[in-house]
């Protein structure tokens, strides 16, 4: 869905990008609720009074009222902005200053042109072993994004940021006030919760997406007229912290014995490793 080079230095590397991710959500019609029929929306010109096909549809910037400037595909891929084709690296951050969970927006592979196999790779290689991220500028989607490149199984991966005024301040939240005190056999306990569902390594194999098997459970419950069964309530009363702890860890540690006796079972490998 891209072309063009990094810059790294004087090195530039031909690349293509690629979505490096895809939506499984469900998707639901909008219908009528007397006829049970599908709505459809018609694209409308009001001053020429008449439906307006999707091929025929421009992209106008208001200048002013009622006056517009077209702008379409091959303007935008003339625009005098070297990110439209370049993606220059400006710096190296250690992976560790990058807080991902609030600024990683989308994810794409990058792939390596036939002439840029062994700088691409040196720069896979170079930001593996010093473990920092680079930092650049793209233009994607009809807007620059500031994009961070860091290495993946042997690839890099190319994630657009948020830009820094698209991130919203925590004021107001309930953990900015006061101080809580905590006591160090909380700690402990806690630690010792952390220690037993520990994982060396992540495999997202072990999760998946229940959510839409519930869904067609559903569906098919009310095709049959079958009774829709309801999600459980959750826990409404309070437990002790300590006890809460306490209970979590000796139910994490029976729920790993219990994994631990199904791996052992005759023909089964074991497919997670053991932690620390």
């Amino acid at each position: 869905m891209w072309r063009g080079v990094i810059s790294f230095g004087l090195v530039s590397i031909p690349v293509r990008l690629y979505v490096a991710t895809e939506s499984h959500t469900a998707h639901f019609r909008q219908i009528c609720a007397e006829h049970m029929a599908p709505i459809r929306y018609k694209r409308w010109c009001d001053v020429g009074d008449h439906e307006v096909p999707y091929d025929e549809i421009k992209k106008g910037h208001e200048v002013s009222a009622s006056s517009y400037v077209v702008i379409d595909d091959g303007d935008l891929e003339k625009l005098p902005l070297a990110t439209t084709r370049t993606i220059a690296i400006s710096e190296f951050v250690p992976v560790a200053q990058l807080p991902g969970g609030l600024y990683f927006k989308a994810a794409y592979y990058v792939e390596p042109e036939e002439l840029g196999r062994k700088p691409y790779h040196l720069l896979q290689q170079v930001l593996a072993e010093t473990s920092v991220v680079a930092l650049a500028k793209v233009a994607l989607r009809d807007r620059e994004h500031l994009c961070a490149l860091q290495p993946l199984g042997g690839q890099l991966l190319l994630n657009t940021l948020h830009s820094p005024d698209e991130i919203r301040p925590p004021n107001g939240l309930a953990s900015q006030g006061g101080e809580v005190k905590i006591h160090p056999n909380e700690v402990r306990m806690a630690k010792n919760l952390v220690q037993t569902l520990l994982q060396d390594v992540f495999d997202p194999g072990r999760y998946r997406d229940d959510y839409h098997e519930a869904l067609m459970q559903l569906v098919n419950a009310k095709v049959e007229g079958a009774e829709v069964i309801s999600a459980p309530e959750p826990t409404s009363g309070l437990m002790n912290l300590m006890d809460a702890l306490k209970t979590s860890v000796a139910e994490a540690k029976q729920r790993r014995a219990d994994e631990n006796e199904r791996e052992k079972a005759p023909g089964k490998k074991s497919s997670r490793s053991r932690p620390a």
